[in-house]
């Protein structure tokens, strides 16, 4: 049986196969021109809007084991892997978070 890690760890990288996917085709359909900005614009956004909504849930799943837990409800192992999981989807958001400030702070220190 495949851990719900495993399985989270799956989807992500499905869903930044699919971004690079729907990014190369933009660029086949537009040639090399910069007209399909727009397109790669909204896939990326789109991309991360899921990101983000999935890390939520993650985050809504470990409180809902963890308050199962608390009231002896809980399989000890299921709330272990949700709470590790949501601690890992935390740091992995920080961490984007991080490049993506870095990256604006490097954008702007260009010079016109």
């Amino acid at each position: 049986m495949i851990s719900d890690i495993t399985t989270r760890s799956l989807d992500a990288l499905n869903a930044y196969g699919q971004t690079q996917k729907n990014a190369q085709s933009t660029t086949d359909e537009q040639g090399t021109g910069s007209t399909g900005g727009a397109d790669i614009v909204s896939s990326f956004t789109s991309a991360l809007d899921n990101a983000l909504k999935g890390a939520i849930q993650t985050g809504k799943t470990a409180e809902a084991q963890t308050a199962a837990g608390l009231s002896g409800k809980g399989n000890m192992s299921d709330i272990a892997t949700s709470v590790e999981e949501a601690k890992l989807t935390l740091q992995t958001v920080t961490t984007v978070r991080d490049r993506v400030v870095q990256a604006y702070q490097d954008v702007m220190k260009m010079t016109i």
